[in-house]
């Protein structure tokens, strides 16, 4: 089941994007963050608007997916990046390929024009995952990111949504 995460919903997402730093480079970053840090990015995304969904399954948090401003400025307004992370025990079941169908979904209906995903190169479940759904390439920073005693190269891909009727 897809759902809007609620607050509850914190320490599993804290996990699973924790163990997410720790042990992938889905998220270049070193250091687990603290409950507190997850709690403002949520009240910032529910704040703002922003969708932050939760996929349950037999009452555990199995992922979470959001989307949010790709740039702050306000030509940008139209388009957004997404972020998706799957609970380890649930990998390679579809959850992934369900929560971004979802975000997809609302960002159509909320008329954005494009969805950026930013993946690390060498992923390339993700990487798969996004092309079958219609992103296209456009374009990689190398050395991007240094993680795990070597350089990541960040590739963005990005899907055009229907977009506004009237910009």
């Amino acid at each position: 089941m897809i759902r809007q995460a609620e607050a509850r919903d914190l320490p599993a997402i804290l996990d699973i994007y924790n163990d997410a730093i720790l042990h992938t480079t889905a998220v270049y970053d070193y250091e687990p963050h603290p409950l507190e840090k997850r709690k403002q990015w949520y009240d910032a995304k529910v704040e703002e608007g922003y969708p932050v969904l939760v996929y349950e399954s037999d009452g555990r948090v199995a992922g979470f997916a959001s989307f949010g401003p790709f740039r702050a400025w306000a030509a940008y307004r139209y388009t957004i990046e997404h972020s998706i992370y799957v609970h380890r025990d649930f990998r390679k079941q579809g959850i992934g390929r369900a929560l971004l169908e979802r975000l997809i979904d609302i960002a159509n209906e909320r008329e954005y024009a494009v969805m950026v995903g930013g993946i690390d190169a060498s992923n390339a479940n993700s990487i798969r995952l996004h092309e079958k759904l219609g992103f296209r390439h456009s374009g990689t920073i190398a050395k991007a990111g240094y993680k795990f005693g070597r350089w990541l190269d960040l590739a963005f891909y990005q899907l055009e949504l229907i977009g506004p009727k009237q910009p």
